[in-house]
């Protein structure tokens, strides 16, 4: 690690206050942009999984994209550790919670009732693809539905994400006022408890401790949640002692190469769980501090801003895509390629109309009449969006 670096994780974000409380509750953050090119990639390696899911690649092929994306569900925790990170970075002291609960819906929910609309069409259209139940379909809606494992894979099978993200986005209010009150040696140990969490789950899912895997089940995946709260708080004080950008990103590989070698499933979570909760922090420092970010760069970032319409759409095309190709054509080399551009083209095309005429139009419609009647001194405050990376 240079010189540099070690000097920047060392010294307190150059904002007001922010080495014992935070910046003032009427600032918005510094924007984050590095978090936002980062979700570009953890989004990348769900889709990789789902390529190699859907088999189009067959012999070393097959076998290259299953050593390269195998592993790519670990994307997910990633999200779920930004998700605490972002939250807790663009957070006020003021803030109540029927106004991030509002915030949260509009964030969300437009892009994955769109989604849920197009999943429910195929099901009824498509063939041999399975139709919900009027109990699986509401679950979907409102996000409950992976709280009952035989249901979290009905409709649009990466929704069961958002249900635990609805679950988070509700314990919030409670976490971030436990964090206030919580110093340095506070936050360290609800950090620990984080990460044991993790290893006793890990194990008990290993060793079918109970009837039903805990990979999906949103109260399983909190601690990770809980970790990105932690680290932000810590950086908010200017006391993340964390390695540096590159050393983490080593780390983060290092463990998503691991994954093969633990029992498939939530014990993957143990793998990368150190080097994401190093990546995100070191990312954030690199951009207060400006130094070099790979994920800085403005079409990284666009992508980012893209990266989560893209999540909602691109399994959708794949499904839609074995009306075409059928299930697990196994194609050659060269075919394979070609196949997974035009997938990929197709998800990346829908996920800019989905972002431009869906989740950013209902964002500031839902979000309208609240800045109307917002104060002006406290408007930046609420602008969440616009203050850190988009989560």
């Amino acid at each position: 690690m240079t010189t540099a670096t070690t000097r920047a994780l060392r010294t307190p974000p150059a904002r007001t206050g922010a080495a014992t409380t935070g910046p003032p509750a009427t600032a918005a953050p510094p924007s984050l942009p590095s978090l936002t090119g980062l979700r570009w990639m953890a989004a990348l390696l769900v889709f990789g999984l789902h390529v190699n899911n859907f088999g189009y690649f067959g012999g070393t092929g097959g076998r290259f994209v299953h050593w390269a994306f195998g592993a790519g569900a670990t994307g997910v925790s990633f999200f779920f550790v930004l998700s605490g990170f972002v939250l807790t970075w663009s957070a006020r002291p003021r803030d109540r919670a029927l106004a991030f609960w509002r915030r949260r819906i509009a964030r969300i929910y437009p892009v994955h009732l769109a989604t849920l609309a197009v999943a429910f069409v195929m099901a009824y259209t498509l063939a041999r693809q399975p139709r919900p139940t009027a109990g699986q379909a509401l679950a979907n809606v409102l996000l409950l539905h992976s709280w009952w494992q035989p249901w979290w894979q009905t409709l649009n099978p990466v929704s069961w994400s958002l249900a635990c993200e609805a679950f988070f986005y509700a314990a919030f209010p409670l976490l971030f006022l436990v964090l206030r009150r919580l110093g340095v040696r506070g936050s360290l140990v609800l950090g620990g408890l984080s990460v044991a969490a993790v290893l006793v789950l890990a194990r008990a899912d290993a060793h079918h401790w109970w009837t039903h895997p805990v990979y999906s089940f949103p109260a399983a995946r909190l601690p990770e949640f809980v970790l990105g709260a932690v680290t932000a708080r810590l950086v908010l004080l200017g006391r993340w002692r964390g390695p540096g950008l590159e050393a983490s990103l080593a780390l983060a590989v290092i463990g998503y190469f691991m994954v093969p070698q633990v029992t498939p499933g939530y014990s993957a979570t143990v793998c990368t769980l150190a080097g994401f909760t190093l990546l995100i922090p070191a990312a954030a420092v690199a951009d207060l501090h400006g130094l070099p970010s790979l994920w800085r760069r403005r079409r990284t970032v666009r992508l980012g801003e893209l990266s989560f319409a893209f999540y909602m759409v691109h399994l959708l095309v794949l499904r839609a895509g074995t009306a075409v190709l059928g299930k697990k054509p196994h194609f050659g080399p060269l075919e394979g390629v070609a196949v997974t551009a035009v997938v990929f083209t197709v998800s990346l095309g829908l996920s800019w109309l989905l972002y431009e005429a869906v989740e950013c139009p209902a964002r500031r419609l839902l979000l309208r009449r609240r800045r109307r009647s917002a104060r002006p001194e406290t408007v930046p405050a609420r602008r969440e969006a616009s203050a850190a990376a988009r989560d």
